[in-house]
């Protein structure tokens, strides 16, 4: 049960939703979609345009420096307040219970569906590319590209980066706010703290693109975009100073760091530059934009993009952004062959991407309804 007020949801649990950051969600998942429609039909070539294509990426940035604030926000509560700590249980359930029901459809209808169209070479769909991209620890090899890649799942090592968040946040919360904090609301320090576990990012870059110690997935692991969900982390401590963002000041400044890493600076139109300094300087950027994106959500803001945020055709699309994540790429690949027959890396952006949300989005409601329980977090 759900009782809409002014900007937010209150759920029956005593939660909080605010309509606004579930409205960003929307924003991050058609980024994703349009960004994955511009390199299937080849527009990433296209000098300082394909740059900009490719940097319509930055929806995983988006989605990682929410998680990075909603999810920090019950630890720094319960220090604030002087309450109890989250339940571990509740905690794990909550994310297994959000996460992989509709996860596990998706990959099991991914599989089915190549079994059966024809898509070249597709290395991850073998028995021991399901098991893998079914736990979702398809990037902890030595030959992710070539052992579990499966070509209607690219957009999953998003997903297994955000589980291993999942995985270490509550070790993360409890160094922050109780070995270094001793559980005493010390904001100071507990900044400090972040911006010092923020180095974590650009070590783990130097150290995989200069040493070859580790498998090459490793480049996709947590270390490298942990410092985006530090940047949620962040905007956490800052709501509970009070701190208020505007959003006519903090989107202009988004927008014109967008465009300055669309720039050569960080780095050639793939997901991973293979230069060190364009690898640290996209990762840097792109924490700034996304954290600047979410901020007048996240900070009180009551502006005119927060209402854009928070109205119904909004909320609406991010209540099924994480289904639209599941499903686009393999609806995109299958309008791309069978319906639209274009070779790959030729076509129209526009109008795959069009195509594609308006199939996505109903497949999108209807696994929604067949996985998410209205109760859960």
């Amino acid at each position: 049960m759900t009782v809409e007020l002014r900007g937010s949801v209150q759920r029956a649990d005593g939660g909080m939703r605010v309509a606004s950051l579930t409205g960003i969600r929307a924003v991050a998942a058609l980024l994703v979609v349009a960004t994955h429609a511009a390199y299937t039909t080849g527009k990433y070539t296209h000098g300082y345009a394909g740059l900009v294509y490719s940097r319509l990426e930055i929806g995983v940035p988006i989605f990682f420096v929410l998680s990075g604030f909603l999810l920090f926000r019950p630890w720094v509560r319960a220090v604030v307040t002087g309450g109890p700590s989250p339940s571990l249980r509740r905690y794990a359930w909550h994310r297994v219970r959000r996460i992989m029901p509709a996860y596990v459809v998706t990959v099991l209808g991914a599989f089915a569906l190549y079994h059966f169209h024809e898509a070249g070479p597709n290395p991850g769909h073998t028995w021991i590319g399901l098991l893998r991209n079914l736990t979702l620890t398809q990037l902890y090899t030595d030959n992710y590209d070539y052992g579990y890649l499966h070509q209607g799942l690219t957009q999953m090592w998003s997903l297994a980066v955000e589980v291993s968040f999942y995985v270490v946040l509550p070790a993360l919360s409890y160094f922050l706010l109780v070995s270094v904090g001793r559980r005493v609301w010390r904001p100071g320090l507990l900044l400090t703290s972040i911006a010092v576990l923020g180095l974590v990012s650009p070590a783990w870059l130097v150290l995989v693109h200069n040493f070859d110690v580790l498998p090459n997935g490793a480049r996709l692991w947590l270390p490298t975009y942990l410092l985006w969900f530090l940047a949620g982390m962040v905007l956490t401590v800052l709501q509970e100073l009070g701190v208020r963002c505007n959003g006519y000041v903090v989107l202009p400044i988004a927008v014109v760091s967008f465009f300055i890493a669309a720039t050569p600076i960080a780095g050639e139109p793939t997901t991973s530059p293979t230069g060190l300094m364009e690898a640290i300087i996209k990762t840097v950027f792109y924490a700034v934009i996304a954290a600047l994106l979410l901020a007048p959500a996240a900070l009180g803001d009551h502006g005119w993009y927060t209402r854009f945020l928070a109205s119904r055709p909004m909320v609406w699309l991010g209540e099924i952004s994480y289904e639209i994540f599941l499903l686009h790429v393999v609806v995109l690949a299958l309008l791309m062959g069978a319906v639209l027959h274009w070779p790959l890396f030729t076509g129209s952006t526009a109008g795959l991407y069009l195509a594609t949300v308006a199939v996505t989005i109903p497949l999108a409601v209807l696994l929604r309804r067949l996985t998410h329980r209205r109760s859960q977090s």
